[in-house]
């Protein structure tokens, strides 16, 4: 039966976990899942309880969250992006996924749903809101320009999943006039540029944008 994901890929969770897929090169298939009725459809509900997307299988193994599905790629592939071989490298990355999860996506969440979704849905934006949130953004970006001043990537001076964790929402955030605010980041920045020049993450721009 092999890997499925069930979702779009245009969707940031989703994303996360077919990017972690094209980073270790496995075989996999993506299945559509329609917004509305089929979230919380029977069959849906089976795979992901709380009607969401991603859903992902792998033979008669079934998980939803995006982290913990990326994690379990990530360890059957043996990959060395969570550096479980050493505890404290490990940790750090773990330490930068949660801050990933609870610190810099929730604003940047926001800011993407305002500026790329409701446009597309037809409904209003709020600008209000994007414009607090964009105060908050700010905010985590000067703990990250200040980390990203002292070593290459966040856990340290190695890549791991807690940088390409972030893919997906930054990507959003590139694609919308708000983008400017990385600028008065430059290490920010070049963690950036290091991100986007992997093949995995490449690929994931045309997955993206098709």
């Amino acid at each position: 039966m092999g890997m499925k994901v069930y979702g779009t890929p245009q969707a940031t969770n989703v994303a996360r976990v077919v990017m972690i897929l094209e980073e270790v090169g496995a075989e996999y298939e993506v299945m559509p899942v329609e917004f509305g009725t089929e979230l919380k459809s029977p069959a849906h509900l089976a795979r992901n309880p709380f009607g969401q997307i991603p859903a992902f299988q792998d033979d008669d193994f079934m998980l939803f969250e995006s982290r913990a599905i990326s994690r379990y790629i990530l360890r059957k592939y043996k990959s060395d992006l969570l550096h479980e071989d050493n505890p404290k490298e490990a940790t750090l990355v773990n330490v930068w996924l949660d801050v990933e999860y609870g610190q810099y996506n929730p604003p940047a969440g926001v800011i993407i749903y305002n500026a790329l979704v409701k446009p597309i849905i037809g409904q209003v934006v709020d600008q209000q809101a994007i414009d607090n949130n964009l105060e908050k953004l700010k905010k985590v970006l000067e703990v990250y320009e200040a980390r990203l001043s002292q070593c290459k990537y966040l856990a340290g001076d190695f890549i791991s999943f807690a940088d390409l964790s972030h893919f997906p929402c930054t990507y959003c955030i590139m694609l919308t006039q708000y983008k400017s605010v990385f600028d008065s980041y430059p290490h920010v920045k070049a963690w950036w540029e290091a991100i986007m020049a992997r093949p995995s993450i490449k690929r994931m721009v045309e997955i993206m944008s098709a």
